[in-house]
């Protein structure tokens, strides 16, 4: 009986071990299959998008395979492409989400119809939604990640749409474009030296934005405060090539062409008493130094009806790059809360 006994708990025990040690390689294999077939493309998928120009293709690439989470990335620029997020490549394999590359119309590897009329926020919604239906993305699956003017996107996405949701992370971006200008007015600007900014003001007002001038006052005494607080010469590669690419059409049409407020299509654009009838879990990240206020941001946290805030002390706009870890553990962290069936998360 006693060896009975010792038996039957050393068998379960192995049982327990050799279960726990499989698991994982499964986890990996799962995660790297694929159902595509025929020749394969590594994720690569080219999606026809119907617009009233015509049908165009986008671009899309996705990373891995996981059921239950899967995250679509809105880049930011507007005009910029998906490459700024392959960062993404260093964190979310390891932690088995999925998550899918999109470049939209008129940005990067996708078509570029070369028209100002299709540079519009509820076209490039339409888009979204016809990509989500194109990948299969559903409310079981589907997290929904905007950054700066993929924030604006991913936002009103969520109001006409969020029933295909399971999460919406709105990354480094305000609700209402004239409160980011008035922050970038009476916050940003008042941080600048008094001389460089009177320059930049005098280069506006000719409307020489082409001026290697303008940049190149802007680069070291807004972009490497605001934007990436990392020295110049070691900005990431992928954020030089995403940004060497910009559309400029795209980028002038919706933002305008200063870099202090906006101009553009999206001057008047504000949904922040909207943001109560987003019910899906949201979280809002917002960083120190960015260009959008990060009050603001945590505000947002607590607009949404079932709201979170991230916040990144030593970020700017590109937080996922100057406050790497605070902003990747976050993301997964609520990803994997929400999973797990939380609401809302706290970090």
């Amino acid at each position: 009986m006693k060896i009975k006994n010792l038996v039957l708990p050393l068998f379960a025990i192995l049982s327990i071990f050799l279960a726990c040690n499989s698991n994982p390689q499964n986890q990996e294999n799962n995660y790297f299959s694929t159902s595509d077939t025929g020749v394969l493309s590594g994720g690569v998928k080219m999606v026809t998008i119907k617009t009233p120009k015509g049908e165009f293709k986008v671009w899309t690439k996705r990373i891995g395979n996981n059921p239950k989470i899967k995250l679509l990335l809105l880049n930011g620029g507007p005009g910029a492409t998906h490459e700024y997020f392959e960062c993404m490549e260093s964190f979310l394999p390891k932690e088995g989400i999925e998550f899918i590359y999109y470049d939209q119309l008129g940005c990067g590897n996708s078509d570029n119809p070369k028209d100002t009329a299709m540079w519009d926020l509820g076209r490039y919604v339409e888009e979204v939604e016809q990509l989500r239906s194109a990948l299969n993305l559903d409310k079981n699956n589907f997290y929904l990640l905007g950054h700066s003017w993929g924030g604006i996107l991913a936002m009103q996405y969520a109001l006409k749409y969020q029933q295909n949701l399971k999460g919406l992370i709105v990354s480094n971006m305000m609700s209402s474009i004239p409160a980011y200008g008035k922050y970038a007015e009476e916050v940003l600007a008042k941080q600048m030296d008094p001389e460089v900014l009177k320059k930049i003001r005098a280069i506006e007002a000719i409307g020489d934005f082409s001026s290697p001038e303008y940049m190149g006052l802007l680069m070291p005494n807004f972009y490497v405060k605001h934007i990436c607080r990392i020295p110049l010469d070691q900005w990431p590669e992928p954020v030089n090539r995403s940004f060497g690419k910009m559309n400029q059409s795209l980028y002038v049409t919706m933002q305008g062409p200063s870099e202090f407020g906006v101009a553009g299509k999206l001057l008047k654009w504000d949904v922040s008493k909207e943001l109560k009838n987003i019910t899906v879990p949201a979280l809002s990240v917002g960083a120190q130094h960015d260009t959008m206020d990060p009050k603001h941001m945590e505000w947002m946290a607590s607009a949404f009806t079932n709201g979170s805030y991230l916040y990144c002390a030593n970020g700017s706009h590109m937080s996922m790059y100057d406050d790497q870890q605070t902003f990747m553990k976050g993301i997964v962290k609520f990803m994997k809360s929400v999973d797990a069936g939380e609401k809302k998360v706290k970090f």
